[in-house]
């Protein structure tokens, strides 16, 4: 059998800049290297754009009418997608350089540009995105395990990663210890965990309630919990 390998998903650039000339040498620039490349001649018109879930990145013009590339960097980091920037300019500034490099821009080049600088730049956006796209796919396969959970599986959870012992957890809910350990195992079940240590990791990548909350979860190298503890 001939093995076969999945395609990394196609990259996309983003080309913001007011220039009609610029937008199309970099479009064919972008794409004679196998990027997908789409251009918006106001910010207003990218703006309205969703923005693509596969990696992606966007080439932003630093002096345009209307609104300004860090107006538009300041935008774009309201959205939790956090798509990497890279600015281009033909009348860069040192200000507005380290503007938008402290505001996260990858990269930040003048106008003319050297064609393999640029692609360089786009590249390690890129790159950098594609690792943000894996970890987002990550943490949304574990938010729609969590979202399985019900009510109940949800609270014996944040309670039993906070520290707290089943009879603890089961005296705060008012229900039995037997009751918590099921809810418990069906709970670890759904989140295709087999150790507390695990879970407490799912748990704090959830954002859910801090395992120091309540003093912590001892967890002994290797991934275990002490003996001592009674599930």
């Amino acid at each position: 059998m001939i093995a076969t390998t999945t395609p990394a998903p196609a990259a996309t650039v983003l080309i913001v800049d007011d220039d009609p000339a610029v937008r199309r040498s970099i479009s064919r620039l972008v794409r004679s290297v196998g990027y997908a490349a789409e251009t918006f001649a106001t910010p207003t018109d990218f703006l309205r754009r969703r923005l693509p879930d596969s990696p992606t990145c966007v080439l932003l013009d630093l002096c345009m009418e209307g609104m300004t590339g860090l107006e538009v960097q300041d935008e774009l980091r309201r959205n939790d997608r956090e798509v990497p920037v890279v600015f281009l300019s033909g009348h860069a500034t040192v200000h507005g350089a380290v503007s938008g490099l402290k505001h996260g821009a990858e990269d930040f080049l003048e106008k003319p540009f050297r064609p393999d600088d640029l692609l360089a730049a786009l590249s390690r956006a890129i790159e950098n995105d594609r690792t943000g796209c894996a970890d987002r796919k990550a943490q949304a396969e574990l938010r729609r395990r969590y979202d399985l959970l019900t009510p109940r599986e949800q609270e014996v959870m944040t309670l039993v990663v906070s520290g707290l012992l089943n009879k603890q957890v089961a005296g705060d809910l008012g229900i039995s210890e037997k009751t918590v350990k099921v809810h418990r195992a069906r709970a670890m079940e759904k989140m295709n965990v087999e150790s507390l240590a695990e879970l407490v990791l799912i748990a704090s990548k959830l954002g859910l309630a801090s395992a120091s909350a309540s003093g912590g979860v001892e967890v002994q190298e290797g991934g275990g919990t002490p003996a001592s503890r009674h599930y």
